[in-house]
Parts: C-alpha cells; structure tokens; sequence
C-alpha cells in the first residue's frame, strides 16, 4: 500500500505539472523545511523556473516525503525520480572516496570550500558518481563548524576524551576519536538526542546548527565548537533524462545551479554564527576552540584519519594531494 501511496503522489506531481511546464525535476530530500539548506532548494526551483523560462518546473518532495535518505540514489539512478539531495558522507562504502569532505580539519578552511565545487578534486568524485548511475550538479556547502557536547564536563583538551562514549561518523572518521581515547559510537543524527538523553553515549558530535535545531541543549551541558569536519550536500540528477533536456534548459539548470552553489556559502555561515548565539542563550555553556587548541586537536586526531583513507587505493591518494593544493 505504502508503495502505491509513493507511486500516486510523485505521478500526481508530474501529471500536474505537465501542463504549466515542459519538463518535471522531482526532486527528493531529507530534510525539515526550516533547514537552511532545504530553503537553499525551495530558492533553486525558482531559480530553475526563471532561467529556464517557466520550461522546467521542481517539485520539491523534503522531509523523506518520497524516499528515505538511504533510498534516494537508488531513485534516483533508476529514474523513479529525476533528482535528490544527500550529504556527501551518506555514501558510505558505496563511494568510501566521498569520505575526503569530512577528514579531521582537513576540508574547514573556507577559502579552500569555496574553490571545492568547481575543481579537479570535485571532478573525480563526480566521475565515480556517474559511475554509479548519478550525474551531479551542484555542491551545496554545509557545515565546516562541528561541536563536541558532553554534561558530565566540558572536552578542552583532548585528554578529556579518555574513556568518554562520544557519538561517531563513520569507521573512517572514527579513528580520530579512537586516537585521543574515546569509544566511537557510529549513529545517525535522529538517534543523538535520545542516546544523549538515556546515557547511552557521553558525549554528541555534530554540526553546530545541528547542536541547535535537534535541542541538544535540553540534554547537554557543553560544548565545544571546533572545525572538526565539513559536509555538503549535493545535488544529482538521472543521467538519462538530464541528456534529453535541450542544451539551453541544461544550461538554465546549470545557471541556477552554480547560484546555489555561490548562495549557500554566506547562509552556512551566517546559521552557523547564528546558532552558536542561539545554544548559549538556551543555557549551554560554549568554548570555541582558539587556534592552538585547534591545531592540538588536530595534531591527535587527523594523521590516523588520513592514514586509512589513502589506504583506499590510488584515487583516494589523489584526491588528498588535489585539495590539499586548493
């Protein structure tokens, strides 16, 4: 029933468009409306109808309304959609590369995300994308500002993560974790709140926006703000009806598109300023790392991080030696 449920909802989108535009983007994601990049997206569908001249019309399916994150690509690279949304991490083992983004201080400097979309770097993990079946068109710069919150004491030093239960990422980012004596606990970010709540873990990790709108601060004391890793979330769409679309609706595509692209970056930043403010205004108590706090972290945690990721093979080697040059 659920199926027949989805498949009526996105044909009743795409027969109701047929008339106002000459080509559907039906486009899935996961996130809530008020995320500050779900609002980026609601921006592009207009700027998708106004440089396309109305010829394209997105039909924006958030929230999980069509596929759950984990689905999307599947969707996405069987045409049952024409595009979605995923953070770059949400790969996993698929494309173990995509994990570059979100190596230990490695991708935080801003100057070095804003030169990202566009580069070389960008173009190798976007040829493992098509090799999957996804053609992507846009990196939508998220989070470069993480914090590490705790109720038993504040994570100053990295000491203090001696035997501490702390929220992980991935197998991969977890060896950062491991290095300063922490027990990683790998776990979607809905499930933090409730870990954190019941005592399951001591510790969350997350996007500082993230700290703020999953109320981490109805259950955490602490926290501590460090550029621990970045994230995009990045756009694609079905190779095949992309290369049927006229060469000026691609382009038009592609011009809002890039905007996103330049748009997103003041917005990232200002939510993340924004919800710093936000958390020690709710009560929690904020230290934001100095530079040399900065680098003692990073000094522990990056090297056995960037380790196993060159242990990918020969393309992951690459890519370090390509940003490492942004």
């Amino acid at each position: 029933m659920k199926k027949n449920l989805l498949a009526g909802l996105l044909l009743a989108a795409s027969v109701g468009i047929v008339h106002a535009a000459d080509f559907t983007m039906r486009l899935s994601h996961q996130l809530p409306p008020t995320h500050h990049v779900a609002k980026a997206l609601d921006r592009f569908a207009e700027d998708v109808a106004k440089e396309t001249g109305k010829r394209v019309e997105v039909q924006i399916f958030g929230s999980e309304q069509a596929f759950k994150a984990a689905q999307n690509h599947a969707a996405v690279a069987r045409g049952q959609i024409e595009a979605a949304v995923v953070t770059n991490f949400q790969w996993g083992g698929t494309i173990p590369e995509m994990n570059v983004i979100t190596l230990p201080y490695f991708m935080t400097d801003l100057p070095r995300l804003e030169r990202f979309p566009k580069s070389d770097a960008a173009k190798v993990l976007e040829d493992k994308l098509l090799e999957k079946g996804v053609r992507n068109i846009a990196w939508l710069y998220t989070s470069r500002q993480s914090i590490f919150t705790s109720n038993s004491k504040p994570l100053i030093n990295t000491e203090d993560f001696s035997g501490m239960k702390v929220r992980g990422l991935s197998k991969l980012v977890d060896e950062g974790l491991i290095a300063v004596g922490a027990a990683p606990a790998t776990m979607p970010g809905s499930e933090v709140y409730q870990a954190l709540q019941t005592g399951v873990i001591d510790a969350g990790l997350t996007d500082v926006s993230a700290g703020y709108s999953r109320r981490y601060y109805e259950v955490q004391k602490y926290g501590t703000v460090t550029p621990f890793f970045a994230v995009y979330f990045h756009l694609f769409v079905t190779p095949a009806w992309w290369d049927k679309l006229p060469d000026d609706v691609r382009a038009g595509i592609e011009r809002a598109a890039d905007k996103a692209e330049r748009d997103i970056i003041s917005v990232t930043e200002e939510t993340a300023a924004n919800a710093i403010t936000q958390l020690k205004e709710k009560g929690m108590v904020i230290h934001v790392q100095p530079e040399a706090e900065v680098a003692a972290w990073k000094s522990r945690m990056q090297k056995p991080v960037l380790d196993a990721f060159r242990k990918l093979g020969p393309d992951a080697t690459k890519l370090v030696e390509l940003i490492e040059k942004l």
